[in-house]
């Protein structure tokens, strides 16, 4: 195990738009950074981005639905104890759309909490380590159909729901510990995502969608400040209010 020199921040589901501008955020406050995707196909590009502002960072292959335990591992024998961890993962393909409440079934249900139970997984592995040292973090990012009805998302809303009531549940359980547990909701399309690419080129679907959009690195700023600051459960960052 690497003895760890400063603290580590782990992005699960890392991508070119939030995920990056976590890492890159988290980087700035001396963080190393262990980033995990479910490919390798632009892990050059982050991390050299990464390098370039002089952030130690890695990146592993992982997918939370299918051993996320064993990337968790790998990432504690490469840089010692998780201090963060955000936990990001998209809760769907960005190149389909849900069906809508109206028309979910248990089995639709079903596929969207499977992005939902490794969350739990994942600070059962964390949390203890956390624990012991008095000291460190957990963000679970979801989109704003956990807090406002948005027939449309169908299942999704199910599991962004249950995200977000894990994510402040356990900020209430932990309180006095010296660990925070928060939730970051999302209402609009996060520039430079992969869904932001989706309905940008599908515009005789989605329209003009310029309105709707979120500037991640802004979103990254607020996630810090709810880590940081430690008194808040959740914050709402959202085009629609």
């Amino acid at each position: 195990m690497a003895a760890a020199t400063r603290p580590t921040a782990v992005v699960l589901g890392a991508g070119p738009g939030l995920g990056m501008s976590i890492a890159h955020r988290f980087g700035r406050e001396g963080y190393d950074v262990a980033l995990v995707s479910r490919t390798d196909t632009r892990h050059a590009g982050y991390l050299a981005s990464l390098a370039d502002a002089g952030i130690t960072a890695e990146a592993f292959v992982g997918d939370v639905r299918d051993g996320v335990l064993t990337t968790l591992d790998a990432i504690t024998e490469r840089f010692g104890a998780i201090d963060f961890v955000y936990y990001g993962p998209a809760g769907t393909d960005p190149d389909s759309f849900p069906t809508a409440i109206t028309e979910a079934d248990s089995a639709a249900v079903a596929r969207a909490m499977s992005w939902v139970y490794p969350a739990i997984d994942v600070v059962g592995r964390v949390l203890p380590g956390m624990r012991e040292r008095g000291r460190g973090g957990l963000l679970f990012a979801g989109g704003l159909s956990s807090v406002r009805p948005m027939p449309a998302l169908g299942a999704l809303a199910v599991s962004a729901a249950a995200l977000r009531n894990y994510a402040v549940t356990l900020h209430a359980g932990l309180d006095g510990t010296g660990v925070y547990a928060g939730s970051l909701t999302i209402g609009g399309v996060i520039e430079r995502g992969d869904i932001h690419r989706m309905v940008a080129s599908r515009p005789e679907e989605f329209g003009d969608v310029a309105r709707a959009h979120l500037d991640p690195d802004a979103i990254a700023d607020v996630a810090w400040q709810l880590y940081s600051d430690r008194s808040e459960a959740e914050a709402v960052v959202s085009v629609f209010d």
